[in-house]
């Protein structure tokens, strides 16, 4: 294709034919070039960010199986409290986190939650009781709670809606990678137990918190701020990235400021509340997975703690890969609704598997299942609701929510696996199993709900709506405006 057959004045497919002869012109070879820049300097540094949060949140799990609970005399449902308690705070934190993440900037906000919890998560390597346990995990989630909020939100002010959901999705791969990661870690710290006089599951904690609060410094010199700040995109590329988001129906210049008309209208939408519901319940196969994965891969048959570690490693890696290939479908072909429920089923399935009465291998197989189906379900919606709130302020806090409220499930996953009820824990995969079920249910009826309002807007059922309006007033109503089409 040569130059001159390169630009185009397509319109947007976010665009009803009203508005393409006003579409910004557009360099498609070069915006191809201007993404490939982005992901090679923001993806990395992010995956890297929630890899470390992620690792840290969680590696509790890893530690439980080398000692810590003797060792800090923690008895009955002990450990439980302490796993869930950090989810009080991080509920906590999200929406005000997200809401003074422009005043503070991007880059020195992040810096400043990455290099707290790093300390944190090091210094709960050398507690010495219960409530000293206790204080740590609630210091954690506080400083934690804003980094995957900040982050979803931090994606939207450089991708378009289209390229969302990958780069959203890489996320989650980096949760998986943590898995993988902190499985292989604990196996090689857990040899370290004596070394100093301390035991192993304090060297797993220390080791893994240290280059969190390393890479919090690193992040206030490598973070831009905006694409405006950019220090890697020239004024050209910059340009494009305008270009970019004037092609996106709502995404006005006055849009993207903070206004808190939008926030208001994020708390009075029916919509983001259902998409809350939907996460908490795919959030609570998300955290009773990952935390207790061990636990549930040593119980299905008499293997060591150190080759219950190494076999969730496969799993985390088939749920990184089922992500990215749903991922970059559902980018293509902007449906959302059918993948998340589609992967949903899948991990149902997994949890059925799980229930039964099996061989271990079988049951086995049944982690595999959940796992292809949990990042995929938990991850696309966190790319659809930003998707279809335009205006920065409405978007920045129903991520906020959505997060939260699905987050809460945190609080309540790690009693679901009491060790009483080991090794089959046939109550926490029955429970789990209904929330995913729920969580497909609610996904299912929302990508019906948002192809019926598309179909009203493209007969043109809501035009009386804007009958008197300018196309500059139109354009600021959002995902309000009957222009607006829904991704499904």
């Amino acid at each position: 294709m040569d130059e001159e057959k390169s630009v185009q004045r397509a319109p947007s497919l976010d665009l009803t034919a009203k508005q393409a002869v006003d579409v910004p012109e557009i360099d498609h070879v070069a915006e191809k070039k201007l993404v490939r820049k982005l992901d090679l300097h923001i993806i990395p540094f992010i995956m890297l960010l929630y890899l470390f949060s992620f690792l840290d949140r969680v590696n509790i799990g890893n530690a439980r199986l080398y000692g810590m609970e003797e060792d800090l005399g923690l008895m009955g449902n002990q450990y439980q409290t302490a796993v869930s308690i950090l989810f009080v705070t991080y509920l906590l934190a999200e929406v005000p986190s997200n809401l003074v993440l422009k005043k503070f900037t991007p880059s020195r906000w992040i810096s400043f939650i990455t290099t707290s919890w790093g300390i944190i998560a090091t210094l709960t390597g050398v507690t010495q009781s219960y409530a000293g346990l206790l204080v740590c995990r609630l210091l954690l989630g506080l400083v934690e709670g804003g980094l995957f909020p900040g982050a979803a939100v931090y994606l939207t002010l450089f991708y378009t809606k289209r390229e969302l959901a990958l780069r959203v999705g890489y996320l989650f791969i980096s949760a998986a990678i943590a898995g993988a990661v902190g499985g292989l870690l604990a196996y090689g710290i857990g040899f370290m137990d004596g070394v100093a006089g301390q035991k192993g599951w304090r060297w797993i904690l220390i080791l893994e918190g240290l280059p969190s609060a390393v890479l919090g410094i690193a992040t206030w010199f490598l973070l831009a701020d905006s694409p405006e700040t950019a220090f890697y995109l020239s004024s050209e590329e910059k340009h494009l990235i305008k270009v970019r988001r004037d092609r996106q129906l709502g995404q006005t210049s006055s849009a993207q400021e903070f206004h808190r008309a939008d926030v208001y209208a994020a708390f009075k939408d029916w919509k983001v509340y259902a998409f809350c519901a939907g996460q908490f319940g795919t959030d609570t196969v998300l955290y009773g997975y990952s935390t207790f994965l061990p636990t549930i891969i040593k119980g299905l048959g008499t293997w060591s703690t150190a080759q219950a570690q190494a076999l969730t490693i496969p799993c985390y890696c088939l749920g990184a890969l089922s992500y990215v290939v749903a991922a970059r479908i559902s980018d293509a072909q902007q449906r959302r609704g059918l993948y998340t429920v589609l992967f949903g089923g899948i991990s149902v399935i997994g949890y059925g598997i799980l229930i039964s009465d099996s061989s271990t291998g079988v049951h086995y197989l049944g982690c595999f299942l959940v796992a292809m189906g949990l990042y995929v379900t938990c991850g696309l919606p966190l790319a659809w609701l930003p998707n279809n709130s335009p205006r920065y302020g409405k978007r920045t806090t129903a991520t906020g929510l959505q997060l939260t409220i699905g987050n809460s499930s945190g609080i309540m996953a790690p009693f679901l696996y009491p060790g009483s009820e080991g090794p089959r824990f046939i109550r926490g995969h029955s429970v789990t199993l209904a929330m995913v079920g729920m969580a497909n249910v609610i996904f299912a009826f929302m990508s019906w709900y948002l192809s019926k309002q598309n179909e009203r807007r493209r007969r043109g059922d809501e035009d009386a709506k804007v009958a008197n309006m300018s196309e500059a007033e139109i354009a600021e109503l959002g995902d309000e405006s009957p222009r607006f089409v829904y991704t499904v």
